[in-house]
Formats: C-alpha cells, structure tokens, sequence
C-alpha cells in the first residue's frame, strides 16, 4: 500500500477510533460516580408499608396475661386470715418531739431511673378490670391502715455516681380525707421532683395523680371510673387493680399498712402491689425481713425492712426501712440498679409541718 493511502485509510478510521475510545471513557466515568454516591443514595431510601388495623376484639383478658400479672412467688405465700375492715383509717398522731436539723441544700442526684415494663392492655378500653383474685385477697389481709400525720423529712443521700453527699427532702400532707406528697432532690441547678395526689379511703391511699419532672415532666392519671391507668407520655393505658400505688405513694401505703397492725406482718410474710410509674405499670412483689435498728445521721432508729427483689434483667432492687417513731415513714430507702449503681437515702431530721 503506498504512503497517500494508508494516511487516507487513517483519516478514514480516526473518527470511529476516537469515538470508541470517548465511549469507554464516559462508560468508565459512570461506574466510579455510581461506586461513589450509591451508598449515600441508597441510605435515603424509605420504604413504607401500610398495615391494616383490626378491631380489638370484646372478650375477656385472655387467662396468660392474667397469668402475666400474677407473680409465681406469690401463689405459694399463705396470708393470715382477713379482718374486718374500720368504717374509716385511723390517723397516726404526731411525734411527741420532732426532731428538727439543718435545711436541704438542694442537692441530689440528677439520674432518671425508669425501667419501662410493657402490661397487657385492656381487652376492651372502657370496660374496669377485674383484679386477679390472689391480689383482692392480699388487699383484703392488708386492709387495716392508720396513715401517718403530716411530716417534713430530710435526708442524706449518698451513690456511687457521685464522690460527696447529697441531700433531698420529702414533704408528706394529710388531713383524714386526701393526701399529698413530694419527693424532691437537686444537684448542680438540676431538680427531679415526684409527686403524688389522692384520696384517704378505708383502703389506705387511692392516688389520683402521680408525676415525676426532670426537665420536663411526665405523669400517670388514675382514671378509677373506666378502670385504667392513662400516661402523658402517650404510652399504651394500663390496666388498674385493685390496691394499685405508683412508686411514691406505695412508701407511704406501706408506712399506713404496717402501723394499723404490725403483727400481721411477720419476718417472711408478703405484699404484692400494682405499682404505676410515669410511663407503665408493673406488679412489685415485698418481702418482710428482719427488724433492725440503723445507725443514722439523724440518730438511732429501730426499723421494720421491706425489700423488693428483682426478678427480670433490668429490674430494681429496692429496700425500705420503715420506722415507728416516725409513724412508719421510711428513715432509709436503697435503690440498687441491675448493673450495680445505687443511691441510699438515709434519715437525717423530721419536723412537724407548721
């Protein structure tokens, strides 16, 4: 082939050669900017699927859920005999000395403690619930109550999430017909306060309204009438059992049961409580142990101990030392988390609200 074909032939060939070659390279182009954005890409991707709503179905609570809310524990315990219930609870008179100390510094500890346990929802929404029947005959042994006078409580409270002490107080009210109570502690600005508001029934206490603020608040409403318990948090209703307390009250509850009649609360005899937090309910199995006498930093007390023992993974142990001489309010209450952090609260002075 002579010299002026073969550069014809390749001025022919140089525009399909060139193509080609744009070809690949834009080919080449596409693949790493799909190898570069498809993971950001593909994490924006919702997939949504509709799910069809069916009707709570009108039957009874099925007998497993029963079972649910009854603590095996708790079949195998044989309370004494009932008594007849007093037309109305007694009220304890106040201390014949309070002692008084120095005021609360507005310190404690700032950490939430909810443990959210889930409970069978009602069957139907506004049909009351019967409570299973181990429950109504622990209520009725446990029905003779004499609820403690007003009284302010201070107390020293120590954790090992903090290297010094801390303070709280506790404000209980009452005058024969409705109650009140506050649980504050404070640390660095912060305050987490509890409440509880309700009524003084020949069953002790009935709370009405039970929150807990740290920041903002959250509260649990006792709507008696249609048998349920309703959140704030938007949390499912709980069912409401009969004796049911939320987690300030049952202290106050437990003071009413052991001073209206001591001796039927003997070392390894039970009460089991429905117990409302500000997001759920759950049944809280105590246990009487030993009586003690504690060395304290408002004095000697001798003490009556409750202790509620765990029995899931993330459950609290929890231990009440109730003293006479302060109408069975708690002179000690120890919380014990699941992973071992706790916060004891120990008696420090008392007075008699003005």
């Amino acid at each position: 082939m002579k010299r002026g074909d073969s550069a014809l032939s390749f001025r022919a060939f140089a525009p399909w050669v060139l193509g080609v070659a744009l070809v690949h390279w834009a080919l080449l182009q596409g693949m790493m900017l799909h190898v570069e954005l498809s993971p950001t890409v593909q994490g924006h991707i919702i997939s949504t699927r509709s799910i069809e709503a069916r009707p709570v179905a009108k039957a009874p609570l099925p007998k497993a859920a029963k079972r649910a809310l009854t603590l095996p524990a708790a079949d195998a315990l044989t309370p004494p005999q009932p008594v007849a219930e007093p037309d109305r609870p007694s009220v304890a008179e106040p201390m014949a000395a309070p002692v008084s100390g120095p005021g609360i510094d507005e310190r404690g500890p700032s950490r939430a403690e909810d443990v959210v346990t889930p409970e069978p929802q009602l069957a139907q929404a506004e049909a009351p619930v019967q409570a299973p029947r181990h429950l109504r005959e622990d209520v009725a042994w446990a029905s003779r109550f004499s609820v403690p006078a007003s009284l302010n409580l201070k107390y020293e409270v120590s954790s090992n999430k903090f290297p010094f002490s801390l303070n709280a107080e506790m404000g209980w009210r009452q005058d024969g017909e409705s109650y009140d109570a506050r649980l504050a502690f404070g640390a660095f600005g912060l305050r987490r306060v509890q409440t509880s508001r309700g009524q003084i029934t020949a069953e002790g206490l009935t709370p009405l309204r039970f929150s807990d603020k740290y920041r903002s608040e959250v509260a649990a409403h006792f709507v008696r009438e249609k048998g349920k318990v309703t959140f704030s948090a938007n949390t499912p209703d709980a069912p409401l059992l009969a004796g049911a307390q939320d987690r300030l009250s049952v202290v106050l509850q437990l003071a009413a049961m052991m001073a209206g009649d001591p001796e039927r609360f003997p070392v390894a005899s039970t009460i089991t409580l429905q117990i409302i937090g500000p997001r759920d309910a759950d049944m809280w199995l105590f246990t009487l142990e030993e009586d003690e006498t504690l060395n304290l930093p408002g004095g000697q007390l001798a003490t009556r101990k409750l202790v509620r023992n765990p029995r899931r993974e993330f459950d609290q142990r929890v231990e009440l030392w109730l003293a006479p001489a302060l109408g069975y309010l708690p002179a000690r209450i120890r919380i014990t988390e699941a992973n071992g952090d706790y916060i004891d609260q120990k008696w420090l002075s008392s007075e008699t609200p003005v």
